[in-house]
């Protein structure tokens, strides 16, 4: 059973302590999902999270625009990252997918949240490109004004959701200035003519993944996102939100990978004795609840400043980003370690781990990138 303790950590409240048991109860009933197809799980697992309400927490209300309450985000991603991954990233799609819209929409746009939060319309969040990965200044699609239209053409990939989304949150670069100062987000319905998924992408933890091109694709002025130029800053806001919930699946992963470490080394011999006597053993678990301890205070800092107000919490989101994602690297390598033949054994949970806890050291700016902004966040004070 998962530590809890830190449920009463000053940070949370009891809204936040419901909402862990009541979700608790949920996926005990309907988690984890098949994933042999995982297009079709993933449609399945919004549809779920929608109709029991926890998409809810993923967009704002249209009807009352309350914030975003960022530790029920971490909450809910968490425990759901504990209990199968794949619901983790239909809940984490869903939000950061819409994210834009949420936070910039207009009115007409914002009615597409109504069917996000009810599961009835996928999310997607195209921002990455072959050339642009973190470095999203270096976007080269482009939406050209045309009279009172935007003509779409450009290439985006590793996109989330991508081929059964039925809107995408594109950026492109619409030239009000150089670099990061010229960009602009588009709400882009996914059967708007000109979209072609070029390419699905396989990885080592499946998820729907793909390839976009976009031609001559022409858009009303209306699809545009806030204001034109303000792209970039769309993209870092809603970053500055979700970048902590990736933390706080990291930490789902590696409290898992504890788990099924104590439950192997409770009831395995070695020697004669049972494992768990094992100094060094013992070592190696003292050192995984350190680093899931270490990354649970830093998620839920981050997340607690921002819903105490804060403007931006681009240093602390990074940080919980990096070390959560990079300690549960390390604390789900050990649990494969202890695990010996067992954890590398294909469909064994602590090698499902191994596979689905890389990729979060890279989406939403990479580890090193974390670091760069740390950095500069630093040495500027925060400005």
């Amino acid at each position: 059973m998962a530590d809890k303790s830190f449920l009463n950590w000053p940070f949370l409240d009891d809204t936040h302590r419901q909402l862990s048991q009541e979700l608790e109860n949920w996926c005990k009933t309907n988690l984890p999902v098949d994933h042999a197809d995982v297009d079709v799980a993933c449609v399945k697992l919004v549809d779920k999270l929608g109709s029991s309400g926890w998409l809810n927490y993923s967009a704002i209300d249209p009807d009352n625009s309350k914030p975003f309450d960022v530790r029920s985000l971490c909450l809910i991603r968490e425990i759901l990252a504990r209990h199968d991954g794949l619901a983790d990233f239909a809940f984490a799609m869903q939000g950061l997918g819409a994210g834009a819209i949420s936070l910039f929409g207009n009115n007409e746009q914002r009615n597409w949240l109504y069917k996000t939060r009810a599961g009835k319309a996928l999310a997607a969040f195209a921002l990455s490109e072959p050339k642009s990965g973190s470095d999203v200044a270096n976007i080269e699609t482009t939406a050209q004004l045309d009279g009172s239209n935007y003509v779409l053409n450009g290439e985006k990939t590793w996109i989330s959701n991508g081929g059964i989304a039925d809107f995408y949150i594109v950026f492109a670069r619409t030239g009000e200035g150089p670099g990061s100062k010229g960009l602009s987000a588009f709400l882009v319905p996914a059967d708007t003519p000109g979209i072609e998924i070029a390419e699905r992408l396989e990885t080592i933890a499946p998820h729907p993944l793909a390839r976009i091109i976009f031609t001559d694709v022409k858009l009303r002025d209306t699809a545009l996102i806030g204001k034109p130029g303000q792209g970039f800053a769309i993209a870092m806001a809603v970053l500055d939100i979700f970048r902590s919930t990736v933390g706080a699946a990291a930490l789902g992963f590696a409290r898992r990978a504890l788990d099924e470490t104590l439950k192997r080394v409770g009831k395995r011999e070695l020697f004669g004795s049972p494992m768990f006597d094992l100094q060094m053993v013992q070592g190696h678990i003292a050192e995984m609840a350190l680093d899931i301890d270490a990354s649970a205070l830093l998620v839920y800092r981050a997340a607690w400043t921002k819903d105490m107000g804060a403007n931006r919490v681009t240093r602390e989101a990074a940080m919980a980003k990096l070390h959560a994602t990079d300690r549960a690297q390390i604390v789900i390598d050990k649990a494969v370690q202890i695990h010996g033949a067992d954890g590398v054994r294909s469909g064994h949970i602590v090698e499902k781990l191994y596979r689905e806890i890389r990729a979060l050291r890279i989406y939403e700016g990479a580890s090193d990138v974390q670091k760069i902004i740390i950095a500069r966040q630093t040495i500027s004070g925060g400005k």
